[in-house]
């Protein structure tokens, strides 16, 4: 097992549910496999994003090829940990128009806390990554947001307008692949994990694990939330904006 918490910056610690009323700590999740890197250089941008919101405790988790033996995945100490979070945030590469082998051994070894709903009620989020500019991403996202279904969980969408939909558009707008079941971005077959996804891809996944981690604190601990809402021109508006203030990739600082 590889995994590692990203704390909020007032450094509070979880209990053991994975919230702590009087500080309003919530412990957000983020579950992927990754083959050659770039589906986890998305989970740890969209890990960075959850961490902007204040008393939100993030939990990097790897799941390996290593922890499968005979087709079975094992982690008791990953899944105590997935017991005590709020939220759990999935993603794998799509590979043949489905979740990678590796993180279906990890979902059918979800069997245990199926069986006693112990993940019931906690919230849900997915994200996969491919190299064509569909490569059936969605099917993907279906089986995930399937998969929390079975698990009892609450699933949360991608909360963005479409981008790059028109001649003005480009890919590094935010949601350039127009997706809202879940995260999608592409990465180039040639290129590796340092040019994973695009500007507009990463930062989608920053606002979308932001979005989780703040509907995580309303749902937990009953924070006020205020929905942000825009239309398809302040979206296109809000894309050409970000590209010109962010004329490189986004850097990770504590990741």
């Amino acid at each position: 097992m590889t995994f590692h918490d990203i704390a909020p910056e007032h450094g509070a610690a979880p209990t053991a549910t994975g919230t702590d009323a009087g500080t309003g700590t919530v412990t957000v999740a983020v579950v992927y496999h990754s083959v050659h890197g770039h589906t986890r250089v998305l989970a740890e941008h969209l890990a960075e994003g959850a961490r902007l919101v204040p008393g939100a405790r993030v939990e990097l988790v790897e799941i390996r090829a290593e922890d499968v033996t005979a087709g079975r995945w094992h982690d008791a100490e990953a899944l105590a940990m997935l017991e005590r979070s709020d939220a759990i945030v999935l993603g794998c590469p799509t590979l043949m128009g489905s979740v990678s082998a590796v993180f279906k051994a990890f979902m059918e070894a979800a069997f245990t806390p199926f069986t006693t709903q112990a993940w019931k009620d906690k919230l849900a989020g997915g994200f996969t990554m491919s190299a064509s500019q569909s490569g059936d991403k969605l099917a993907v996202l279906e089986q995930l947001a399937v998969f929390g279904a079975q698990m009892g969980m609450q699933w949360i969408g991608v909360g963005d307008m479409p981008g790059n939909n028109w001649s003005g558009g480009s890919r590094d707008d935010v949601n350039r692949l127009g997706s809202w079941l879940g995260l999608m971005s592409q990465s180039h077959a040639d290129q590796g994990p340092e040019q994973a996804g695009s500007r507009g891809d990463l930062l989608t996944a920053r606002r979308y694990g932001e979005r989780i981690a703040r509907l995580t604190q309303r749902w937990v601990n009953a924070v006020p939330y205020e929905t942000s809402r825009m239309t398809e021109h302040e979206a296109r508006a809000l894309s050409a904006s970000l590209r010109e203030t962010h004329t490189a990739r986004p850097a990770l600082t504590g990741v």
